[in-house]
């Protein structure tokens, strides 16, 4: 799909962390990730996974699976947010499965478009 042109370079040069577990949502995500210009997407599928490659490479811009196959992300988010890393949250079941700590923070319900997400990360990225 093909992405509006004011928007196409919304990560012009970041390096994105993927925190998904369904493999077919995280090459969705990659892909429109580097259509909106992202330098770099490294992706995971679990919470050690994750922290694994904060620990190695602390990311510019992250986007979290709340669920990851029973597993809350909240353990990724603590720690990209100690390191003033801007993320959202995607989450089937919407804001109503959410930890209220995490209230303050941009969610994406699932599905969503390219156009939603490339919106809802550069109001995380403006924050």
């Amino acid at each position: 799909m093909a992405l509006p042109s004011s928007s196409h370079r919304v990560l012009a040069g970041l390096n994105v962390l993927v925190v998904e577990d369904e493999a077919i949502i995280s090459f969705l995500l990659e892909d429109t990730l580097g259509d909106l210009g992202a330098a770099q997407v490294r992706v995971a599928a679990n919470v050690a996974a994750a922290l694994a490659l904060v620990e190695a490479r602390v990311p510019d811009l992250a986007v979290l699976d709340v669920n990851l196959g029973g597993e809350r992300a909240y353990p990724i988010a603590e720690r990209l947010e100690a390191a003033g890393v801007p993320f959202v949250f995607t989450t089937g079941y919407g804001r109503s499965g959410m930890d209220p700590r995490w209230a303050h923070k941009t969610v994406v319900q699932k599905p969503f478009t390219s156009e939603i997400l490339s919106a809802a990360l550069a109001t995380a990225i403006a924050r």
